[in-house]
C-alpha cells in the first residue's frame, strides 16, 4: 500500500465533491432553461422529460436520477461512509422532484472535507455487479465515477438541447474561476 499526499487527498476532493457538486448544479441551471422553454413554446415540460436520444436510452428523468446516484454513491464508497448517502427511491416524476433530488445531493455532498478522502485513494471498492472484483479508490475516482457522472450530466444536456432548449457550454460548464 502506499500513502497519497495531503495534495492528492485534497484533489481526489476537489475531483469528486466540489467539481460534482459544481455539475449537478449546472444541471439544475440547464433544467430551469428547459422549463423556460417548455412553458414559451406551451409544451408540457412532461415531454422533455420523458425524451431520450434512442430508444434503448434512459430518459432525461433517469439520466438525473443516475447522476444524483453516481455523485452521492461515488463520495459515499469513497469516503467509506455508504450509509450516510441520502436514499432516493426513483419515483420522480416532475421537474420539482428532480430538483429536489438534486438539491439533497448537493447538501449531502456539503458534508464531506478533504480529511474525509484521507484513505480514499487505496480504499478498495466494488459493487454487486463487478461480480467480486474491485478497485481501488483512485482507479474508481478516475475511471469509473468520474467519467460515469460526466456521461449522464451530458447525456441530459444533450436531451435537453436536442429538444430545442437554447443551452450551449458555457451553461453545461457554468461559472468559471477566471483570474484578471
Amino acid at each position: 500500500m502506499w500513502h497519497r499526499s495531503v495534495k492528492e487527498t485534497v484533489m481526489l476532493y476537489d475531483l469528486t465533491v466540489v467539481q460534482f457538486s459544481k455539475m449537478l448544479n449546472n444541471l439544475n441551471a440547464v433544467l430551469d432553461k428547459g422549463a423556460a422553454y417548455a412553458e414559451a413554446k406551451r409544451v408540457d415540460v412532461g415531454v422533455l422529460l420523458g425524451s431520450r436520444l434512442a430508444p434503448d436510452q434512459f430518459n432525461l428523468i433517469r439520466q438525473v436520477q443516475i447522476a444524483c446516484d453516481t455523485a452521492k454513491l461515488g463520495v459515499a464508497r469513497l469516503t467509506g461512509k455508504q450509509e450516510s448517502a441520502p436514499v432516493h427511491p426513483d419515483v420522480e416524476t416532475s421537474l420539482a422532484e428532480l430538483k429536489a433530488r438534486i438539491h439533497s445531493v448537493i447538501e449531502y455532498l456539503a458534508q464531506f472535507s478533504p480529511s474525509d478522502f484521507e484513505d480514499a485513494a487505496e480504499r478498495s471498492i466494488s459493487q454487486p455487479r463487478w461480480e467480486g472484483k474491485y478497485l481501488t479508490g483512485y482507479e474508481f475516482a478516475i475511471q469509473h465515477v468520474i467519467p460515469n457522472l460526466y456521461f449522464h450530466i451530458t447525456t441530459a444536456y444533450a436531451i435537453l438541447r436536442h429538444n430545442g432548449v437554447d443551452i450551449g457550454k458555457k451553461d453545461y460548464l457554468g461559472p468559471m474561476p477566471y483570474k484578471s
